[in-house]
């Protein structure tokens, strides 16, 4: 296996944020055979700079998350998830709560999926937005 770059979305409790679109922070772990799992980084994302705004202006500019060979997350829409797609940036959702976790299990191929993604919660604000 190839060393890859795995973003995390994470909340402000240290978990796994529950919707990829509004997370404001992504720790990105690089992992490997040789190497193993380590932090290599995080962002840190302003509203504008959110996943959700760049996927609804679809203007097509590059993203943070497109340096990453995969994105984790609680919950995501189908359309930010091909749009990532089309970049080379495999976003994926899970249960799980801890980041290491999910990065463990996803390199062994046993993360489990996440939540069913909710639009209407998304867009009405029912999940917290960074810097509201």
């Amino acid at each position: 296996m190839d060393d890859k770059l795995i973003a995390v979305a994470v909340g402000d409790d240290g978990d796994i944020a529950p919707h990829a679109g509004w997370a404001s922070k992504w720790m990105v772990y690089v992992a490997g055979d040789d190497i193993g799992v380590s932090l290599a980084w995080t962002l840190e994302l302003t509203r504008i700079g959110s996943l959700h705004e760049w996927h609804v202006r679809g203007e097509g500019d590059r993203h943070p998350l497109h340096d990453v060979d995969v994105a984790i997350a609680g919950s995501a829409g189908e359309g930010v998830k091909r749009r990532l797609f089309e970049r080379n940036t495999e976003l994926v959702t899970t249960t799980e709560t801890s980041p290491l976790r999910a990065v463990e299990a996803y390199r062994a191929g046993k993360l489990g999926a996440g939540l069913a993604h909710e639009e209407q919660h998304c867009l009405k604000g029912g999940v917290k937005r960074p810097n509201d």
